[in-house]
């Protein structure tokens, strides 16, 4: 079984503009998946206003019983999060690594337009490469 579910990039108003499951078991349909985009970006806006703390970006970690939620949020508003194994650990790392990924495939692609879906092959194929090595090192572990 793989350790990560499933991978969300949200833009910084709340739209979904890349979604890719890995896991086997309890596929979203495109609905689905548009409405827990939507609801932790509604989460995370409300997190950041509730925050005791000044300064608070937002949650980071959301664990449940069958599940964890990792969130990296990048200094332009947006949110790359993904679903895996509870007690899953190093996630930051591999969230802030895709975070590369897209600034290196996506951001650089001149055919790209800002905020809207991400359709760039060389993405899809580096990010496959880096969620299998990831779950390898997960599983070796």
């Amino acid at each position: 079984m793989a350790a990560i579910y499933s991978l969300y990039v949200i833009n910084k108003s709340g739209g979904l503009i890349f979604y890719k499951d890995y896991g086997s078991a309890g596929r979203m349909d495109t609905n689905d998946s548009l409405r827990m985009a939507s609801l932790w970006h509604s989460m995370h806006a409300i997190s950041q206003q509730l925050s005791p703390i000044s300064g608070c970006s937002g949650i980071e970690l959301l664990q449940a019983d069958t599940f964890d939620l990792h969130c990296f949020q990048s200094l332009t508003g947006t949110k790359f999060f993904v679903v895996c194994d509870p007690g899953t650990q190093h996630m930051e790392g591999l969230l802030k690594h895709i975070y590369e990924l897209y600034t290196d495939y996506v951001l650089k692609n001149p055919f790209y337009e800002m905020e809207m879906p991400i359709r760039c092959e060389l993405f899809d194929i580096k990010l496959s490469q880096a969620i299998q090595k990831d779950s390898v090192a997960l599983l070796s572990r």
